[in-house]
């Protein structure tokens, strides 16, 4: 809609209308050049303010950081929330005078006054997202936050951001009311549902993760499920990551932490000990009961020296007592080479500086298999880290298998004919 002749007499805003006009320049020529002066003028001004704002700013930002002794003004500065808090008053200023500029343009006015709109609304967004993210960033700092699943918390804040920007935008384009908009929103659910499933999932799980403390970061956990074995590095309203002993990454989805089973390994490292659990297969054929001479020749073991002296006696006198006919071994109360030797590995085992005496530790016969008598170890090593640990254990094992032979006892191993020929 224009305005015309007197009406634009003593209006600032058409200052340079009235002065083309006296010059003689059409109405309709004169009505854009105005429209071209204000509009320069207007962006000079915008201008000059944004860098004036954002220079103090700039400079208050980082004294004020320097002072105080938190890291989050700090962080605040690394995230560029002084550089977006600089647009705000230029913002606001430009939206003041559109109307003013575009007085004679009403369309224009409108369209322009839409596009600014947007731009506000995008700036908060933006300002939301770099507060958002500084704290962050800043808790990730505390130690009692490091473990928990806050990236989690910040997506979802900016999720309902996001909607409530595009709708409010929508509702800017379109002149209609954002409230039919949240009304269309309603019956637009079901389809919503199944957009945000995986988010709307991740965000049950992260709030079940976190209440009942399942994962944390840092946490060792096995996945057997997506082939993860290692540290959980991140937690998001979407995805888990996990660093594998390999440097490789998992990533896995959030809600599979409650739909899948997987392995924590948190309670082994806050425990004071890591368990060793692995079996000898000894060959059936082998064992045997033992005869006097070969039970003083395994005297001269001394982790069994005391403990065969012990048993002798109490199975000589029970046979005795019973008047057993030792003719043959097979009757009465006997050592076993196989017994002994599982003696042998509890002592040894009670004499070994790197496992924790305060926790189990066994020597356990399995039910035979088609290979032979499993003799299970199950201790736990003092040093829980993976490198010393896999050394005990190899140490514990390296002992065991060279003693076995001492017993008369063999270790199973698959007959050459079978590997070569796979069958």
């Amino acid at each position: 809609m224009h305005k015309h002749g007197s009406a634009m007499n003593n209006d600032p805003a058409h200052f340079l209308y009235d002065y083309l006009i006296e010059t003689g320049i059409s109405e309709s020529i004169a009505r854009y050049l105005n429209l071209i002066g204000l509009l320069l003028t207007t962006l000079i001004v915008v201008g000059i303010l944004h860098f004036v704002i954002k220079k103090v700013i700039q400079r208050v930002s980082v004294l004020f950081a320097r002072r105080t002794k938190t890291n989050l003004d700090d962080i605040a500065i690394t995230n560029k929330l002084h550089r977006l808090l600089a647009n705000v008053f230029p913002l606001l200023l430009a939206i003041e005078l559109i109307p003013v500029v575009f007085a004679d343009f009403d369309y224009l006015g409108g369209m322009a006054l839409k596009f600014t709109n947007i731009l506000a609304i995008i700036l908060i967004l933006n300002i939301a997202k770099s507060i958002l993210r500084s704290l962050r960033d800043y808790l990730k700092t505390l130690p009692r936050y490091q473990d928990k699943p806050i990236d989690s918390y910040i997506q979802v804040f900016m999720i309902i951001g996001w909607i409530m920007a595009i709708l409010t935008i929508f509702a800017i384009i379109t002149d209609t009311s954002i409230w039919k908009f949240f009304t269309a929103l309603g019956a637009a659910s079901a389809v919503l549902l199944l957009l945000f499933k995986d988010s709307i999932l991740g965000l049950v799980a992260s709030i079940q993760v976190s209440m009942n403390d399942m994962v944390r970061i840092g946490d060792w956990i096995t996945f057997e499920k997506y082939g993860a074995d290692g540290d959980l590095i991140e937690i998001s309203l979407a995805t888990v990551k996990i660093q594998n002993f390999d440097k490789t990454i998992t990533t896995i989805p959030t809600y599979a932490l409650i739909t899948d089973s997987f392995k924590n390994w948190r309670g082994m490292q806050e425990s004071g000990g890591r368990r060793i659990k692995r079996a000898l297969i000894i060959k059936q054929k082998n064992i045997k009961f033992l005869t006097p001479s070969e039970v003083n020749k395994l005297k001269e073991i001394q982790l069994l020296h005391d403990y065969l002296n012990l048993r002798n006696e109490k199975i000589a006198k029970y046979n005795q007592e019973n008047n057993i006919d030792k003719s043959l071994l097979v009757n009465g109360r006997n050592l076993t080479n196989i017994g002994v030797f599982r003696k042998y590995m509890e002592s040894y085992l009670s004499n070994h500086s790197a496992l924790n005496k305060n926790m189990t530790m066994m020597t356990r016969q399995l039910a035979p298999t088609p290979q032979g008598i499993p003799i299970e170890v199950y201790v736990f090593s003092s040093d829980k880290r993976w490198k010393n640990y896999e050394y005990i254990m190899s140490d514990i094992f390296d002992h065991l298998l060279a003693a076995v032979t001492y017993f008369d006892l063999e270790v199973y191993e698959l007959p050459t004919s079978i590997q070569k020929d796979g069958t």
